[in-house]
């Protein structure tokens, strides 16, 4: 809201809004993704980027992630939370009584708090009488590794990363650059900057691929959650904005 030109409301009046930042979270990603995508578009044209260049790349595909996921988030949150406060404006009966229903069916703020992300989505499934995500579904267990990334990198604890030659020299337990490895090798293209004998993550994990991947994902996700339900998606407006590159 432009600070400037916005007027002080009469005394005695209450102006009431509820904001939409998962609407915001998904732009910045699909901005950052397409940040990302012309710094690798410079590098396949000029061979080279400068140290500042690389260090923008850096960027771009982590805050693409970490804003993917916070759309997500807060996604189901506004909708719990829309639901709950009874600030729905649909004039579509059936889509009322699925909302009321969610209100009344989950109240407990606390527990809604504690409960795992993609738990909410199958959660609101359900109380809508909808089927739930299998959770060998592609999109659903594509979220979650999208989520256990995010949760790795924001609560990141350093661990050793064996790079082997001539393959496996003995017994040992399998650290998250593994882990990541076996889950997303062949979903999209590798970080183009790194160099080919650098681990798979983070290094040739993060780039321009992995960024678009998690926004594609979440959409598609997000789409098929709100079909289900018959709502309209509150990104609905807005799709223009969300290319990737």
């Amino acid at each position: 809201m432009d600070e400037i030109n916005r007027e002080v409301p009469d005394e005695g009046i209450v102006i009431r809004f509820r904001d939409c930042f998962s609407v915001r979270y998904l732009q910045s990603a699909a901005l950052f993704c397409r940040l990302g995508f012309g710094l690798e578009q410079e590098y396949a044209r000029t061979g080279t980027l400068s140290a500042e260049q690389c260090l923008r790349h850096e960027a771009f595909v982590l805050n693409a992630l970490f804003s993917t996921v916070a759309f997500l988030e807060s996604t189901i949150n506004e909708l719990w939370s829309d639901a709950a406060d009874n600030a729905y404006f649909f004039s579509d009966e059936t889509t009322e009584a699925l909302l009321r229903a969610v209100g009344e069916k989950w109240k407990n703020e606390n527990y809604f708090d504690r409960t795992p992300l993609p738990a909410k989505y199958q959660k609101i499934l359900e109380i809508g009488e909808k089927p739930l995500f299998a959770e060998d579904d592609p999109g659903f267990s594509g979220i979650k590794d999208l989520i256990g990334i995010r949760n790795y990198l924001m609560h990141y604890r350093r661990e050793w990363v064996e790079i082997r030659a001539g393959g496996a020299a003995g017994a040992h337990s399998e650290t998250h650059a593994e882990k990541f490895e076996q889950l997303l090798k062949d979903r999209f293209a590798e970080n183009p900057l790194a160099g080919k004998n650098l681990p798979f993550f983070p290094d040739r994990c993060l780039g321009h691929g992995c960024a678009e991947w998690a926004v594609t994902t979440s959409l598609s996700f997000t789409d098929r959650f709100f079909r289900d339900l018959g709502l309209p998606a509150p990104y609905e407006g807005i799709r223009d904005d969300l290319a990737t590159r």
